[in-house]
């Protein structure tokens, strides 16, 4: 099979550890390279994997999933338990654009297609165990929620389900944490940027959503006011708040219940 991508480079299973790869491909959206963190679940035999998206926020890259929230060690006893079946983790970096790229096409670069498609297709040509039959879900943390809320919304017939923790909801809570110009991040048409208008315009086959946040985090009232707009217009989600702050130990620990609302899709 012909790879997609000009060029790719990935870890060497001698040198890897905790199993966790790394993808380094070439793509035309980024206008140059992009990385992908995989966590790969351990076991023979295991064919067309769920592969499960986790975007990051901002200043992070894709390593950070991994690395300040321990996830592929959270995933791994989730599933020596028995609580959720082997999935892949797919971590991407957002495409490296300033502070956060918001996982909007901008700047001449479209980090949107990057992670709808390049990042899937970079990991079905790389790991065994994933293949097209492979069910897709995506979630995110904070800018990263916004990634995966909007993009689930986008592109219902892609993703099976969808989540975000601590998401931003609209790109106009972007300034809240970058120091780039919030104009970078404008869209030709605004529902694009907006998390609840692309849920209500493609309402009638959106997949299975939830989101979260902690009840003390800067983004909290943005979540409810999602949830309540979402309530009105009777679009079905799962909304719960916990108790947590913008921070690494409350998305450590959350992220248990999107991968078990992953798992029972």
């Amino acid at each position: 099979m012909k790879s997609k991508f000009r060029t790719t480079e990935i870890s060497n299973p001698e040198f890897e550890s905790n199993n966790l790869r790394f993808i380094t491909v070439k793509t035309p959206n980024l206008k140059g390279r992009g990385d992908i963190c995989v966590f790969v679940p351990p076991g023979k035999e295991l064919k067309n994997l769920p592969i499960v998206t986790l975007l990051h926020g901002v200043y992070g890259s894709a390593w950070i999933w991994a690395h300040k929230a321990g996830v592929h060690f959270t995933a791994l006893k989730m599933m020596e338990a028995g609580s959720i079946k082997p999935m892949v983790l797919a971590m991407p970096s957002d495409g490296l654009w300033g502070d956060g790229s918001a996982y909007l096409p901008h700047n001449e670069k479209n980090f949107e297609n990057w992670i709808v498609n390049d990042v899937i297709d970079a990991v079905i040509e790389n790991i065994d165990c994933v293949s097209e039959q492979s069910d897709l879900f995506i979630s995110g943390l904070s800018m990263g929620g916004y990634g995966a809320l909007r993009l689930g919304a986008k592109y219902p017939e892609k993703y099976k389900a969808f989540s975000g923790l601590s998401s931003i909801t609209n790109k106009d809570q972007m300034h809240l944490f970058v120091e780039e110009n919030q104009a970078n991040y404008k869209q030709k048409n605004a529902i694009n940027e907006d998390v609840f208008e692309l849920m209500l315009q493609n309402k009638s086959n959106l997949p299975p959503i939830r989101f979260d946040c902690g009840k003390d985090d800067l983004l909290i009232e943005y979540n409810r006011e999602l949830h309540q707009k979402l309530t009105s217009e009777n679009i079905t989600h799962i909304y719960q708040e916990f108790e947590g702050k913008h921070e690494w130990s409350y998305w450590e620990e959350h992220i248990k219940d999107t991968l078990l609302f992953f798992n029972n899709i």
